[in-house]
């Protein structure tokens, strides 16, 4: 490249040369030379990255409010900020996502794509730093301690907003196979040993209450997420930031999120505690393994086709083998296992990040976002992919079912309070010894009518379907 293709930027440690039409500058160039850790950057997470422009579209419009930016500057300042939120510039966040520095990367980052932008709004040339500072302007009242977890706070409601989608969408699939399969009778299962009968319905109605509790619970813990600490700058002292600052700063990012925003009422403790997100992520976790119990279930019920349980079908997306001519398998709910593994080792993860932090700030949030953000988007891809892929097209093998309660020796327990507990346990003990069925040995022994164990037997009084 020429020396035309290049433009001159500084910083406390000296001078670099920096792509002319890039509009980041020596901050985020010193952060790429330093964290070339996971190899994604800031980008990746498109929510952070509107989540950082509309905190510094908030603080443009307060200081202009409070009389500490003119208007000129904060105008460029916040239609260059809408211009991220509408969806711009992202490929110029370059920043890797797991650094040092408790954010201050993605902060300057940040800083430096807007002030550049500005500048351009302005007609001035990038880098000319004597008319916008990415720090004095744009950075003004503020510091990386109440950016950057109030910008991930907007991040992560935004992302927890489709997951919950996803799952309210899971339910409804649920919810539908259920009334498909009301009727539908089996063998209900206690440590995989025949326990009592139950319909198909209700097994698939346990699941959608499952998913709904679930996405009642995050709902629940993404409330929390709602308090901010803007205003607080290094330490939650407000030093720097004017009087009224963090009110009219929540104010205005309210509007420009359209979030029931609230400014923690202790912001030196708002700045150094990540409890809210150890608590989302604990409920992230609930989510997982219980979606991943779901799908442990419908693997064993679909398993075979002649050799297992065989009492579903999943559908059929993919050949299962490249020497079994024929096999399908059910990849779709081994990989919703999968990312709840993940989400599960996320955990563990924010937890320890959030143990770590010290005295007046975390230093590890940056592995905390990286953490909630996978396991969030991986869950959301999960649920659908389950949703779409696997439950929609579930079929029920009936016969097989309505073949497995006649055979049951757990068929027995209907019929005890008729019988009795010892002429049941008899025949619970022939069944096993000759193979025979239950309701075979009831009418040969004669201890009941045929129209009677119709009556005892019937799928409505199995599955006490009229409860």
């Amino acid at each position: 490249m020429t020396a035309s293709s290049f433009r001159t930027d500084h910083d406390l440690l000296g001078y670099r040369d920096i792509p002319a039409d890039a509009y980041w500058g020596v901050h985020t160039l010193r952060a790429l030379e330093n964290f070339p850790i996971t190899g994604q950057p800031l980008s990746s997470n498109a929510h952070l990255v509107k989540g950082l422009a509309a905190v510094k579209l908030a603080a443009a419009r307060t200081n202009e409010e409070l009389g500490l930016l003119d208007s000129v500057r904060a105008n460029a300042i916040a239609q260059a900020c809408q211009e991220i939120i509408d969806g711009k510039l992202h490929e110029q966040f370059v920043v890797d996502v797991v650094q040092g520095g408790a954010g201050t990367s993605s902060n300057m980052n940040a800083n430096e794509v807007i002030a550049n932008r500005a500048l351009e709004i302005l007609g001035q040339a990038k880098g000319d730093y004597s008319q916008l500072h990415p720090n004095d302007h744009v950075n003004l009242s503020q510091s990386t301690n109440d950016v950057y977890p109030t910008a991930v706070r907007v991040a992560t409601i935004n992302s927890v907003r489709s997951l919950l989608d996803a799952l309210a969408t899971m339910e409804e699939a649920f919810a539908d196979k259920a009334a498909e399969f009301r009727t539908v009778v089996k063998m209900g299962r206690t440590q995989l040993q025949d326990a009592v009968p139950m319909t198909l319905g209700q097994e698939f109605g346990t699941y959608a209450v499952t998913v709904g509790e679930d996405r009642e619970r995050l709902a629940e813990a993404t409330l929390l997420i709602h308090e901010i600490n803007l205003g607080a700058t290094a330490i939650g002292t407000g030093l720097n930031a004017p009087a009224g600052y963090s009110e009219a700063a929540c104010r205005h990012l309210a509007e420009v999120t359209g979030l029931p925003l609230v400014t923690s009422v202790d912001l030196i403790e708002a700045t150094q505690d990540v409890g809210a997100f150890v608590h989302l992520s604990g409920v992230l976790k609930r989510v997982a393994v219980k979606l991943s119990k779901i799908c442990n279930d419908l693997r064993l019920l679909s398993s075979g086709p002649r050799a297992g349980f065989g009492e579903i079908n999943l559908p059929a997306v993919q050949s299962g083998s490249s020497i079994m001519p024929g096999k399908i398998n059910p990849v779709i709910p081994e990989v919703v296992s999968q990312v709840a593994y993940e989400v599960v080792g996320n955990d563990v993860t924010i937890t320890m990040a959030a143990e770590s932090g010290q005295l007046q700030l975390n230093a590890f949030e940056p592995i905390i976002v990286h953490s909630l953000d996978k396991s969030i988007s991986h869950l959301e891809a999960a649920c659908r992919t389950l949703t779409e892929r696997c439950i929609r097209g579930i079929t029920a093998n009936t016969e097989r079912l309505r073949l497995t309660v006649q055979q049951s020796i757990g068929l027995v327990t209907a019929l005890n309070p008729r019988l009795g507990y010892a002429a049941a346990t008899a025949i619970a003990q022939e069944a096993q010894a000759t193979g025979r069925g239950v309701a075979e040995l009831v009418l040969e022994h004669q201890l009941l009518t045929g129209a009677e164990l119709d009556e005892l037997l019937s799928p409505e009084r199995l599955a006490n379907l009229s409860n």
